[in-house]
């Protein structure tokens, strides 16, 4: 719901920019249009007490003295820096030079070790990476604001949210890595990539299959009085959807034909994250699922995975 909202917003601004000739005729496929319409809707965003004429001149300053080099510094600013591993998840930030670590890697079971005055135990955990964790933020922001109402709970009252946000977060992020993990499967390794790297990425990947790496969240869900039969299913819709988009993207790499009926259903499975998610908030509130409700979000959510690809 979210993401049509904003869909919207930015198709009205590149409407107005074709109206008063702002559109690069020249970009490619209109990325460049989308962009602007993008930087022009953060520009009218409240800051502090900012004029929109004083925010007009400290941009138009800045671009001036901005090249690429300065981009790039930034860019490098913002990245994720440093190793914390103090929780019961280790939390990995991604390694640009680290090329024989894969996301998958990240999910299967490492070992920690735990000191204590009598003795030293030794405990199996899975890893989340960063990267991981970030993108499920965006996902977990959008499920707060449109599925708590369906609770009785208000987004806008701090509590409700981190009352519930530790397992929501670890759930939402761990359903990333697997997908990274997926991605990292279909990847076109480039030319500089030993054989040896790849052969283990391969390996890797058939050892510890997606269906396995879910066992650590089935369990900790079991753990938390949180599984269900339903919740269980919806975490294996995830893994019919991972194998479609698989099958799918292989085709595509190929050339094959492709049919529409996987099409519809890979759109239909995407959203599962959404519905494990919901599923969990009706037993962390002690209700029972109201499946009225559940039938109405699956049209929802099957109508943002369309704009969203759109």
């Amino acid at each position: 719901m979210e993401a049509l909202l904003q869909l919207e917003k930015v198709q009205r601004v590149l409407s107005l920019m074709g109206a008063r000739g702002l559109s690069d005729p020249t970009a490619d496929g209109g990325g460049g249009d989308r962009f602007l319409a993008h930087f022009l809707l953060f520009l009218v965003q409240p800051f502090d007490s900012l004029t929109m004429e004083k925010k007009t001149l400290l941009v138009s300053e800045l671009l001036r003295e901005v090249n690429s080099d300065t981009l790039e510094e930034v860019r490098h600013l913002a990245s994720p820096e440093g190793t914390k591993s103090e929780d019961e998840v280790r939390i990995i930030p991604p390694s640009p030079s680290d090329q024989d670590i894969s996301p998958g890697d990240l999910l299967r079971p490492t070992k920690k070790l735990k000191m204590n005055t009598e003795k030293s135990a030794i405990q199996d955990v899975p890893m989340i990476g960063f990267d991981a964790m970030t993108r499920a933020n965006s996902t977990l922001e959008d499920f707060c604001r449109s599925y708590f109402i369906f609770h009785g709970l208000d987004i806008n009252k701090p509590q409700s949210v981190f009352k519930f946000l530790p397992i929501l977060s670890f759930t939402e992020s761990y359903i990333y890595q697997l997908d990274a993990s997926n991605e990292d499967s279909l990847l076109l390794v480039p030319d500089n990539y030993s054989s040896t790297v790849l052969e283990r990425k391969k390996i890797a990947f058939n050892e510890a299959s997606l269906s396995d790496m879910l066992d650590p969240l089935d369990n900790l869900l079991q753990c938390q009085g949180l599984m269900t039969d339903q919740l269980r299913n919806e975490l294996k819709s995830g893994i019919q959807y991972w194998s479609l988009e698989r099958k799918l993207c292989q085709a595509l790499s190929r050339n094959d034909k492709i049919s529409i009926e996987d099409v519809m259903k890979a759109i239909h499975l995407k959203s599962f994250d959404y519905r494990v998610l919901n599923l969990m908030m009706y037993q962390l509130t002690g209700q029972q699922v109201n499946e009225l409700h559940m039938e109405f979000l699956s049209v929802s959510e099957f109508l943002v995975e369309i704009s969203d690809d759109l």
